[in-house]
């Protein structure tokens, strides 16, 4: 087989493992070429069907586009599609202007954990399209992200079934091991576990697939008219573009072999704190 198939087939394995062992299991999706590489993953452990919620958490300051493209794909892929929202935090005025790290916080890491445990409100797509309130709302147990441990430090440092405890705190020096694909899936009660079915991916294999299988990415990667695009898609007041021609999934991926950029640059989070992604994901951040 080749480098693509191997992971594949290890990505899939590892949806199965979830899907067996989590009852109550959902899927991040950032709208971002990862999570929907990791979607595409998804269709194809179980069939072309999505047997489990996908969640989105709503910063209100994503670019449009990202917004229309989820539903979008959500309507067609009849995808089961949930909506998180920080939004006391947002009426209050929060916003990159308080500090990026505090933004983060509050709009990110604090909106998933409370969508995560249901003590939130949160928005499900009806089949007509519409979101409108869920009146019930379980706790989620197991949440598949599509992280990878090339992109960023603190990614690296996970395990394919990483465990989170009650309030969603990740201890990294209490990982499980993880050897000859036995994988730990049975915790305390309250834990709560991701699970990253690409970590063992790169930012080329992703493009690679992407490229291979013709998956429908949103195109904010590709050269908007100015010789610029996103590299690495974010909240759009913390996300600069870069300077790029390509057009194309195999333009892309030619830019890439030649880069030494890290493919995060880009945000500005990580500019204004270095450690800002691990100290984001130890307080329950995807």
């Amino acid at each position: 087989m080749s480098q693509l198939d191997e992971l594949e087939e290890q990505s899939v394995y590892i949806f199965r493992e979830a899907y067996k062992h989590f009852k109550q299991l959902c899927m991040l999706w950032s709208i971002g070429k990862d999570s929907t590489v990791l979607l595409w993953l998804a269709r194809k452990a179980f069939f072309g069907h999505v047997p489990f919620p996908l969640v989105h958490i709503d910063t209100s300051f994503k670019v449009p586009s990202m917004i229309a493209y989820r539903d979008r794909l959500a309507r067609e892929w009849g995808l089961q599609m949930v909506v998180g929202q920080n939004r006391q935090a947002l009426a209050e005025g929060m916003s990159h202007t308080k500090g990026r790290l505090t933004c983060c916080r509050a709009l990110k890491t604090e909106a998933l954990r409370h969508t995560l445990d249901g003590t939130w409100p949160r928005l499900r797509m009806g089949a007509d399209g519409q979101y409108r309130e869920e009146q019930e709302r379980e706790p989620f147990t197991g949440v598949i992200v599509g992280a990878r441990a090339d992109e960023e430090g603190s990614r690296s440092k996970e395990r394919y079934f990483s465990p989170r405890d009650h309030n969603n705190d990740w201890d990294i020096a209490d990982q499980p091991p993880e050897l000859w694909n036995q994988f730990k899936t049975d915790f305390a009660p309250g834990t709560h576990v991701r699970i990253h079915p690409l970590l063992d991916w790169t930012e080329i294999n992703i493009w690679e697939y992407i490229e291979r299988e013709q998956v429908p990415i949103i195109d904010l990667y590709l050269d908007d008219g100015t010789g610029h695009r996103y590299r690495s898609l974010g909240c759009e007041t913390c996300t600069a573009k870069i300077e790029s021609t390509a057009t194309s999934t195999q333009e892309i991926l030619v830019e890439l072999r030649a880069t030494k950029v890290p493919e995060r640059a880009g945000r500005a989070q990580d500019q204004e704190d270095t450690y800002a992604m691990e100290k984001l994901r130890r307080e329950g951040y995807m």
